[in-house]
């Protein structure tokens, strides 16, 4: 065909030098660039802040646990506070060593903190231990002992009480412990508490139930020489060796059979009365007839309960009081047999529905047992 009869297709040319069909863009310039990047690690370092802000405080939180069990810690003289960490860390009393000297250090309390023996608790932040440290001897610790208490607990049970367990708890290894229970005591502010105590009889019995409060450097003599201090002046408050004595009881003898009242009663209301059939037994020759004792002597040496246990602790088969007491008596357990109720019961148990039930006789006894004790008296 000719060239004149051809078809010309107009291209539209770029503007401002741009390509067809792409769109504009604004190229960022230097400012603008330094702004967002700024922005952008302040941004990382806020978050980072924040981050290491929060691991802090959870570092300087308590570990946990019961704020009851404390560990013993002796602070040298002379001890910095990233000695004092690490000591702390090694026991198991702070999360970590590095975080508490480093709060120590920023708190300005590095050069302020005592030396001396502290009982220091897991289940306390670093702050609080931290004014431990600061308060140095005027730091203070609680022992609590209770009634019915025996000195060693050698039972799975989980809820333990005993004078071990508490000592224990309060940050006493097991070899001060052993050497506190065994030590002698002799101070005459108090010997005449253990009048009629055998010699080679342990302590059983004379950890009087009561709160105390002691400077933490106090050892397990220190506090077992304060126990006996108060339990003494109970006694003599009390005139028990005068009451004891109407009664044909030494002192001694009046606590054995007090720790078996404590340990019979379920309610102190019901003390009077149990003491009241014990003295009526013993005085017509008739064993104590105690569950109590046995069981005791059996948890003690860790053999089974058995009420035909061969030992003259069990008051079934055995005349008279055991060799010694079986528990710690509480007040109203020593004043129920300093006083006992009137009357002419010989026998008591406790029923299933924790109602003690007495009885002058040994049928009424037995009925007793068929109408309330259908499960616990079926149990060594």
């Amino acid at each position: 065909m000719p060239e004149n009869n051809q078809k010309h297709v107009h291209i539209p040319q770029p503007i401002n030098g741009t390509k067809t069909g792409l769109k504009h863009r604004k190229k960022l310039d230097s400012g603008t660039l330094w702004v967002l990047i700024t922005g952008l690690a302040a941004g990382v370092l806020a978050v980072g802040f924040i981050g290491v802000l929060v691991w802090y405080n959870i570092l300087l939180s308590p570990l946990g646990g019961d704020l009851g069990q404390m560990k013993k810690i002796t602070i040298a003289p002379g001890s910095t506070s990233s000695q004092i960490s690490k000591e702390l860390e090694k026991q198991g009393i702070i999360r970590s060593a590095t975080t508490f000297d480093l709060y120590v250090r920023l708190s300005g309390k590095n050069n302020i903190l005592k030396a001396g023996s502290y009982r220091l608790s897991p289940a306390e932040s670093t702050q609080k231990i931290v004014d431990h440290f600061v308060k140095g001897s005027v730091d203070q610790f609680t022992v609590t002992f209770y009634p019915g208490a025996t000195l060693a607990d050698n039972t799975d049970n989980s809820k333990k009480y005993d004078v071990t367990t508490v000592l224990r708890k309060a940050g006493f290894s097991s070899s001060e412990i052993a050497d506190g229970l065994t030590a002698k005591y002799d101070d005459s502010s108090y010997a005449m508490l253990f009048v009629g105590k055998p010699a080679a009889a342990d302590l059983e019995g004379y950890v009087y139930g009561e709160t105390y409060n002691f400077n933490a450097g106090a050892s397990v003599h220190d506090i077992l020489e304060s126990v006996f201090k108060e339990f003494y002046a109970v006694v003599q408050k009390n005139n028990l060796v005068q009451s004891f004595s109407k009664h044909d009881l030494n002192l001694y003898q009046g606590i054995t059979l007090a720790s078996i009242v404590q340990r019979e009663a379920g309610k102190p209301g019901d003390q009077k009365q149990i003491a009241q059939v014990f003295y009526s037994r013993l005085n017509i020759g008739m064993t104590l007839g105690s569950d109590v004792t046995y069981q005791y002597i059996a948890d003690k040496t860790g053999v089974a309960r058995d009420p035909n246990l061969d030992s003259p602790y069990n008051t079934r088969r055995f005349k008279g009081l055991p060799p010694g007491p079986i528990a710690v008596p509480g007040l109203t357990a020593l004043q129920a047999v300093a006083n006992p109720a009137s009357g002419d019961y010989l026998f008591f148990l406790s029923g299933d529905d924790n109602v003690t039930y007495f009885a002058k006789t040994d049928a009424e006894h037995r009925a007793n047992i068929v109408a309330h004790c259908k499960i616990k008296c079926s149990t060594p």
